[in-house]
């Protein structure tokens, strides 16, 4: 039986446009560093990976975070006014305030989009995490695994009309492709740019997954320096990575970072 979720209320910040919102979140209380998952687009805290994670992690005692971004899952929000931005702030506000000394975040899809620009400002601000696991990261999807792979015909009418329907198959309902989320978008972009993170990081990925391709994923790790960089390919794998064989894989490499980073 899931335990009911807790909640987060957030002031409207009128400076960065983000409206007042509720953030709904699970924070298991435990020792450090805490396991904090941060899920995907229109994905929601009670994954099956985000699951088994807390399980793992409260079995050895950890403490471990999962929430729900702006407009996902049981958060409160309009997903057609939201981006990635108002998104950053709302892992930052979990990270900040759940997440403990040098916490392991582990970031799917966009989710990893996210954790790695959560990196960087939180490295700036003197308190890193601890290591990031991420799982097919998403970097710069917006622009480059949507924008610029959309035919004329829907780059227009996401241009008139401000939203393009896209079907899914991961839901019976479209997703909704707002050209606020795109424009929002290239102000994080890290393909663009150098990055460097200072922390360790395992990259998992399928070596068969549709939408966020192996060859997108080795291009980004390209970019980055010599650092602390692991990535684990999955060959048979897709994008969720959600099969039995493929959840005890992320469960290991995430509890082996934690263990390490504990023992530093």
């Amino acid at each position: 039986m899931q335990e009911a979720a807790q909640f987060l209320t957030v002031a409207a910040d009128g400076e960065n446009g983000f409206p007042a919102r509720r953030l709904a979140y699970h924070h298991q209380p435990g020792h450090a560093p805490a396991i904090l998952w941060m899920g995907g687009f229109r994905s929601d805290m009670t994954s099956t990976k985000a699951l088994a994670l807390g399980a793992a992690a409260a079995a050895e005692g950890r403490a471990s975070l999962r929430f729900d971004y702006t407009a996902h899952g049981a958060s409160t929000g309009d997903f057609l006014a939201a981006t990635l931005s108002l998104w950053l702030d709302d892992a930052l506000r979990m990270i900040r305030g759940f997440g403990g000394r040098r916490p392991i975040l582990v970031g799917s899809s966009m989710g990893g989009w996210l954790a790695l620009r959560a990196t960087e400002i939180l490295a700036k601000e003197g308190n890193p995490p601890g290591g990031l696991v991420l799982i097919a990261p998403a970097v710069d999807f917006t622009e480059m695994l949507m924008w610029e792979a959309f035919p004329p015909e829907i780059r227009a009418e996401i241009t008139a009309k401000g939203v393009w329907y896209r079907p899914s198959a991961y839901s019976p309902e479209p997703y909704p492709i707002t050209m606020r989320l795109i424009e929002d978008g290239r102000r994080h972009r890290l393909m663009t740019r150098e990055v460097r993170l200072g922390v360790p990081v395992h990259i998992l990925q399928g070596g068969q997954d549709p939408d966020v391709p192996l060859a997108h994923v080795e291009a980004f790790v390209a970019r980055l320096p010599a650092e602390d960089i692991r990535m684990s390919v999955i060959p048979d794998g897709d994008h969720r990575l959600s099969r039995e064989a493929d959840i005890a894989a992320l469960v290991r490499i995430t509890l082996g970072l934690a263990r390490e980073v504990a023992a530093l």
